[in-house]
């Protein structure tokens, strides 16, 4: 019995899920450029420590992110490099789309708002 086109695709719309929230992709934007601790990325994002907590947590569990502990300390780090490729090659879509994803009236910016 073949597999339908959505059990084959979960996991990279998981995947998606997991890059969904602007946090996230911050957080991955500033790990780009080397290992960094909660502190610094609290500190360059201006969050709160838990905010960069739970969503360091959340890409952790995706495999996206590693930690590295020294001392009492925790040094995150992307856990691919790929994962920039993928960030890069958004970047360029968005900026071939234009402003059509953003202007997407269920996933684009204000969405949320009119759910």
């Amino acid at each position: 019995m073949a597999a339908r086109p959505a059990d084959e695709l979960a996991p990279a719309a998981a995947l998606f899920r997991g890059l969904a929230d602007p946090t996230r992709l911050a957080i991955l934007r500033r790990l780009a450029d080397g290992e960094l601790r909660v502190v610094d990325l609290t500190a360059a994002l201006g969050l709160a420590q838990s905010t960069v907590s739970a969503h360091l947590a959340c890409l952790r569990d995706c495999g996206l992110v590693t930690g590295r502990p020294q001392g009492r300390q925790m040094f995150y780090a992307l856990a691919r490099p790929e994962l920039m490729d993928l960030l890069r090659a958004a970047e360029q879509l968005l900026a071939a789309t234009g402003e059509a994803v953003a202007l997407c009236p269920t996933y684009g910016c204000g969405a949320e708002d009119q759910r």
